[in-house]
C-alpha cells in the first residue's frame, strides 16, 4: 500500500470508533432540542426550548427525581464509605487467613443476575416494610456500590508506605493518631475516587430502583423509563443528558486522584 494511502485503514477504523461513541450522543442531543420529528424527515423539523421548560417547570417531576436520586446517591456513598473505608484498611495491612476469598465475596452481587436477585430482594424488603422507601433503595445501592468501594479503598492504603506508619509510630503517634494524620489522607485520593464510582453507580442505577422503590420512590433513571415507554423521546433525551453531566464531571475527578499506581494495587 502506498504512503499516501496508508492512513485510510487507520481513519476508517477511528471514524467507526468515533461514531459509535459520539453517535447515540448526537442523537440524544437532536431529540432533546426537537419539537418535531417525524418520518421521513432525517433530522428534526422544528427545534425549540418547549420539553425543557416542561421538564424543568417548578413543578414538575424531574427536579423532584433529581433531588431524590441525589439524596439516595450521597447516602449510598455514606453507606458505602462507612464500610469500605475499615474493610480496606483491614485488607491492606491486616494477614486475613481468607483474603482472596473475602474480596471476591464483595463481587458476588455482580456475579448473578440483576433480576432474579433484585425480585428476591423485594419479596424480603416488603415483609420488612422496606419496599417503597429510600432506605430500601439506599441498601440495595449500597449492596452493588461495595465492589468498587471496598475494591479500590484496599487499593488506596495498599499504596500507602508502611514506613510512613511506622515513623509515626517511632515519634510516640498512636495507632489512631498515625491512621488518621498518616495513612488516611495518603489514602484519600483513591477513597475520593470510590466514593465517586459509587455515587455515579448509585445515580444511574435503574432495575434495583424499579423493584425496591415502585411506585413510591422515583429517581431520574426510572422517569426516563417512564417517558420511554410513553413515547416521550424528548424528554427521555433531555433526562439523560442531566445524567451524563455528572457523570463526566466525575470521571474527570476520578482520572485526576486515581492514579496507575494505586490501581497497580487491586488484588495486590
Amino acid at each position: 500500500m502506498k504512503p499516501a494511502l496508508a492512513w485510510i485503514p487507520r481513519g476508517i477504523v477511528l471514524g467507526l470508533i468515533v461514531f459509535a461513541v459520539f453517535g447515540p450522543l448526537a442523537n440524544l442531543a437532536l431529540w432533546a432540542f426537537a419539537e418535531q420529528w417525524y418520518y421521513p424527515h432525517k433530522l428534526p423539523v422544528t427545534y425549540g426550548l418547549r420539553f425543557w421548560n416542561q421538564v424543568f417547570k417548578p413543578r414538575g417531576d424531574a427536579l423532584e427525581s433529581l433531588w431524590t436520586s441525589v439524596v439516595i446517591a450521597v447516602s449510598t456513598v455514606v453507606a458505602c464509605l462507612a464500610i469500605s473505608v475499615p474493610a480496606g484498611y483491614a485488607l491492606a495491612r491486616l494477614k486475613l487467613p481468607a483474603r482472596t476469598l473475602i474480596m471476591l465475596a464483595f463481587l458476588l452481587p455482580q456475579a448473578f443476575p440483576s433480576l432474579a436477585v433484585y425480585i428476591n430482594i423485594a419479596r424480603l424488603f416488603y415483609g420488612l416494610g422496606l419496599n417503597g422507601t429510600i432506605a430500601g433503595v439506599v441498601l440495595v445501592h449500597t449492596v452493588h456500590g461495595l465492589v468498587f468501594g471496598v475494591w479500590i479503598s484496599t487499593a488506596a492504603f495498599a499504596a500507602v508506605d508502611r514506613d510512613l506508619e511506622l515513623a509515626a509510630r517511632s515519634i510516640g503517634a498512636s495507632a489512631f493518631r498515625s491512621f488518621m494524620t498518616v495513612t488516611l489522607p495518603l489514602a484519600a485520593p483513591g477513597i475520593m475516587a470510590s466514593a465517586v464510582f459509587v455515587f455515579l453507580e448509585s445515580l444511574d442505577e435503574f432495575t434495583g430502583t424499579y423493584f425496591v422503590g415502585v411506585p413510591d420512590v422515583t429517581t431520574l433513571p426510572l422517569l426516563m423509563f417512564t417517558a420511554s415507554i410513553a413515547g416521550n423521546y424528548q424528554i427521555a433525551a433531555i433526562t439523560a443528558l442531566v445524567l451524563l453531566v455528572p457523570s463526566i464531571l466525575f470521571m474527570l475527578v476520578v482520572e485526576r486522584f486515581l492514579k496507575a499506581d494505586v490501581m497497580a494495587k487491586v488484588g495486590a
